[in-house]
């Protein structure tokens, strides 16, 4: 599949041509399970010409990868760094992918000090944050002089972060859309722009908490179709091809056994934690209280999300686990 770029809410679709200028030295902060993927795909898609400087607060992390990124022997030339700030020093693209928004900040804040030279950088954070913090960090970047912010935040899960597929929502300024898409794509496979600096993130917040409130309700349905007799195969047949098909009915339906390699196979493991999906919901609902936006069902999600991610047995699992947690037919 051809990589592309996405305009969204037009009908046609704009290729903006991935042979912008290269910018061949990188910095790469945040060596999670998404960030440690993506770090690997990007370098490696690299030429030999180009350097990735590496940060993480886990020295294992950043050792492992190191030494895989070598043991390759293709891509970029590999260097590792003590701190955020000396990563970014001679980088012209500085990647951060942090858990949550007190770290975006307090990265930003030991990178843009007087002694880091100035550049016109091009920072680009795919963290899912709030897009407050995240507006806060874009100004802070241009306060400094030293470039431009964008927010990329991805979906696809590591699944997509280590297959290359991931997809990207950015938000930034036209302007800046080519510059930053060549290196989304080397670690993913779409880039949609959805307007703005801060847009992405909006986009992504959503989008998911559309997805927390379907993956209760799709617990709660199948439950209860599954009480009142119905087989779960010829429930959730019946759901995906009717009007209430959404993502957690057809791909990651809760029930064991109803699609294969689903986490609910498991016993929940993998996937999509719970309490990830409640830190976003906790980020959505923030986002839409500084909008203005009424959120009717937000306060009974996070009960239930808040809840599962204390449970023992619903603790550390996928997020689906809220079947279990709604005392779903096992």
């Amino acid at each position: 599949m051809r990589p592309a770029i996405s305009r969204i809410a037009l009908p046609a679709r704009r290729h903006f041509s991935v042979s912008a200028r290269r910018l061949d030295t990188y910095a790469f902060v945040g060596l999670g399970q998404m960030g440690y993927q993506m770090a690997k795909n990007l370098q490696s898609k690299l030429t030999s010409n180009d350097t990735v400087t590496l940060f993480d607060i886990n020295k294992d992390a950043v050792a492992s990868l190191q030494t895989e990124m070598k043991a390759a022997g293709v891509g970029a030339k590999v260097t590792v760094a003590e701190s955020a700030h000396d990563a970014s020093k001679e980088a012209d693209t500085v990647i951060t992918v942090l858990p949550e928004p007190k770290h975006v900040k307090g990265v930003y804040e030991s990178i843009l000090t007087s002694s880091l030279p100035q550049k016109n950088r091009l920072f680009i954070d795919c963290s899912t944050i709030d897009p407050g913090t995240s507006r806060a960090v874009a100004e802070s970047v241009a306060s400094a002089k030293q470039g431009v912010f964008v927010d990329a935040p991805m979906s696809g899960g590591v699944v997509g972060a280590t297959a290359g597929t991931l997809t990207f929502m950015l938000g930034a300024d036209e302007a800046t859309v080519p510059r930053a898409e060549p290196t989304l794509l080397h670690m993913g496979r779409k880039v949609l722009h959805c307007g703005p600096q801060g847009t992405g993130l909006s986009a992504k917040l959503a989008n998911n908490y559309l997805l927390a409130v379907n993956n209760i309700a799709t617990a709660e349905a199948m439950n209860l179709g599954m009480r009142w007799g119905l087989d779960p195969k010829k429930l959730a047949g019946v759901l995906n091809v009717s009007t209430g098909k959404c993502w957690p009915s057809e791909v990651n339906n809760p029930v064991k056994g109803v699609v294969e390699g689903a986490p609910a196979g498991r016993d929940y493991s993998g996937g999509f934690g719970v309490a990830l999906m409640r830190k976003d919901l906790k980020l959505a609902v923030g986002a839409a209280a500084e909008a203005g936006a009424k959120m009717e069902l937000a306060d009974a999600a996070m009960g239930v999300y808040e809840g599962a991610a204390e449970r023992e047995d619903c603790k550390g699992r996928d997020f689906s686990v809220v079947y279990r947690y709604i005392g779903g037919k096992e």
